[in-house]
């Protein structure tokens, strides 16, 4: 599930927390990384577990408008094309996922009202009207309506971001993955007829990539931190942004301890990082300290990578 730059992403966030508690427990750093990454999956299974009760809404105000004694057109005469989603009674209908939300407590009971606000803004939307009124009767077009919900109703959601921050401050920044996650997600059930659980890692080097990465950049940092302050040229250390220590620490470890990966490839991954989680101009200064120091260790030999182009620049 998780890209290897969201993986650096958690390992550089536990390791900055990691240095500036003082703490020596790498096994601690390491757990703490790994509940981090798993709380991405809960995300995922969070925000896809909306749907259900985004059904039961459509429901609730079809039963009111038949109960009204003097109803409109439409109260009398009901679309049940909503509450019919087929995609929305697979998942409702998988044991699995009703488990894995059951066990991590990932409902939305608690939180009604901007389940109601959501339903309330889709209907409105040219791609809720046009699905309604479609004649095209399909799963594929079920899915497709959940996926268009997806991409429309949460982003850039106030009221969203709030119940998130409540329940896991880890969640705010994890958002927009793991809403392109459970898009894709939809996508691969529409294909494959069933719902798709996803694992924390897509691969298991992953989780030993993520798990390497912290540990050795903890063993390294203060070597590193020493060797960035040589290559400062005129800055004082105490005027470095620990943000941008702990990406190049980072950068180093892994340009010296993986040499499957290409040097430009780490170069551009903390550099992209160094974009969202640092000063505006720590763009700058980590790819020309990085590249800097990433250099003198291949003419020293101490970066040996295995594969062609892998030094490429």
């Amino acid at each position: 599930m998780l890209s290897r730059r969201l993986i650096r992403i958690k390992v550089f966030k536990t390791l900055f927390a990691f240095v500036g508690s003082e703490s020596d427990n790498v096994n601690a750093a390491q757990k703490t990384l790994l509940e981090s990454c798993d709380k991405v999956r809960d995300l995922y299974y969070f925000m896809l577990n909306i749907s259900g009760p985004l059904v039961r809404v459509a429901e609730e105000k079809i039963a009111a408008g038949l109960r009204k004694f003097h109803p409109t057109e439409a109260e009398a005469n009901p679309n049940y094309k909503f509450v019919r989603n087929r995609f929305a009674a697979l998942l409702s209908d998988d044991p699995e996922f009703g488990r894995i939300c059951a066990k991590r407590g990932l409902g939305w009971g608690e939180y009604e009202p901007f389940v109601r606000h959501v339903y309330n803004s889709m209907i409105t939307k040219d791609y809720y009207l046009d699905y309604m009124a479609s004649e095209e009767d399909s799963f594929e077009a079920d899915c497709r309506l959940f996926s268009c919900i997806f991409q429309d109703e949460f982003e850039d959601n106030e009221e969203l971001e709030s119940i998130l921050e409540d329940l896991s401050l880890l969640w705010i920044d994890d958002l927009a993955f793991a809403l392109n996650a459970v898009i894709a997600g939809i996508d691969e059930t529409a294909r494959k007829k069933r719902i798709v659980h996803p694992n924390t890692f897509l691969k298991e080097d992953d989780k030993e990539f993520a798990l390497r990465l912290l540990s050795e950049s903890i063993v390294r940092y203060d070597e590193y931190f020493k060797l960035l302050e040589e290559h400062l040229d005129n800055w004082k250390s105490d005027r470095l942004v620990s943000t941008d220590a702990a990406l190049i620490v980072m950068g180093i470890t892994e340009a010296v301890v993986f040499p499957t990966i290409p040097v430009k490839v780490t170069i551009n991954e903390y550099v992209e990082i160094a974009k969202y989680y640092s000063t505006p101009n720590s763009r700058i200064f980590v790819n020309g300290i990085l590249d800097r120091i990433i250099q003198e260790k291949i003419r020293e030999g101490e970066i040996v990578k295995q594969g062609r182009g892998l030094f490429e620049q």
